[in-house]
């Protein structure tokens, strides 16, 4: 399975999300995506990691006097059942990975696009998805409609 997403975003913090058409699953062209249910749930996980790292990017570079203009993140995930469980029994061990690549557009010397580098991997859903995260989760009754809330 793979999934592939841009995030472009200026330094206004205006931002453009293309992704695969996921009612069209044989087709390579990226659309611009307007609504959350033109992405697959791994498309909202792309977009969601690089929507979070060019806000970190541009912000990081809005506070050190960097010229940064557009960052746009070309990113990718990728997993392959065939290869990853050729016996099909044990669906447990699959090679998943996400490929990020960074470009980064304004009046930059080397030592900023380096930096800037540097800090991408401090976007949060980059230190989740890299480190892990907990998640906790129990079944719960459906609650009576109009009773939310009450005490």
């Amino acid at each position: 399975m793979g999934e592939r997403v841009i995030v472009r975003m200026n330094s206004r913090f205006e931002a453009e999300i293309l992704a695969l058409d996921p009612h069209l699953p044989d087709s390579d062209q990226l659309h611009p995506v307007e609504g959350v249910f033109q992405l697959t749930p791994y498309g909202m996980l792309l977009a969601s990691l690089g929507a979070c790292t060019a806000i970190v990017l541009h912000t990081y570079a809005q506070n050190h006097d960097v010229d940064l203009d557009e960052v746009e993140l070309r990113l990718q995930y990728a997993r392959v059942f065939s290869e990853d469980c050729e016996q099909c029994e044990d669906v447990d061990r699959y090679t998943e990975q996400i490929a990020e690549q960074i470009v980064l557009s304004g009046e930059l010397t080397p030592q900023e696009r380096h930096r800037l580098f540097l800090v991408s991997r401090h976007c949060p859903i980059h230190r989740m998805l890299s480190q892990g995260i907990e998640v906790t989760s129990r079944l719960e009754e459906p609650s009576v409609t109009g009773q939310e809330g009450a005490a």
